[in-house]
């Protein structure tokens, strides 16, 4: 698995460059700030780590609210909402894998102020390295737009996130590199996929 995640993260590094590059501009034209947002995440058996993705809202977003986006958040700046809207926000995870934090696919690392709510089963997700995919992370591809109203983070709480563990520990007894590779699969399928009416 190592192996793929070396290769792969390093190949799409290279390969995204310019589009990193292109990004990097659109950012600082679009916004003052840096042009990554580095939150604290926790990874393998509870370490934190620095994740990697481009900056989608205004400079210094968790002082001005939390540390979820909710649907219609007005930190999200204009290249933003294209951004998050594509995925691209993401790709700056390549380095997250490169260093070795984080897989190609595994379970979502999460913030330390939900992770904290997890059971002891639930823990059990802190046994792997946490991935840029997962089968919980595409199902739930469009879950900011699901946090509306007041009650936005008891909805992510009781719901969302025991929804999303649960797809976790389902997959991990049962992992395979072959499986590994149907994600991936899964997840480029899914982000040239149009999303339906409801």
């Amino acid at each position: 698995m190592r192996l793929l995640d070396l290769v792969v993260s390093l190949v799409g590094l290279i390969t995204l460059s310019p589009l990193f590059l292109l990004v990097t501009v659109l950012i600082k034209l679009d916004s003052h700030g840096p042009v990554f947002y580095r939150p604290h995440r926790v990874g393998k058996d509870g370490q934190l780590f620095r994740l990697y993705k481009f900056r989608t809202m205004v400079a210094d977003a968790d002082r001005y609210g939390p540390g979820i986006t909710t649907a219609g958040d007005r930190r999200v700046t204009l290249v933003g909402r294209f951004l998050r809207c594509t995925k691209i926000d993401e790709l700056p995870q390549l380095i997250n894998v490169f260093r070795g934090a984080m897989s190609l696919v595994g379970p979502r690392p999460e913030d330390p102020q939900y992770v904290k709510y997890y059971t002891c089963e639930q823990c059990q997700v802190l046994s792997v390295k946490p991935g840029i995919t997962s089968l919980a992370s595409i199902r739930y591809r469009h879950e900011e737009q699901m946090l509306q109203g007041p009650d936005w983070e008891r909805l992510y709480l009781d719901q969302i996130l025991p929804n999303k563990l649960s797809i976790e520990l389902d997959y991990l007894p049962r992992r395979t590199f072959s499986s590994d590779l149907s994600i991936l699969w899964k997840t480029v399928v899914a982000l040239f996929s149009v999303p339906r009416s409801r």
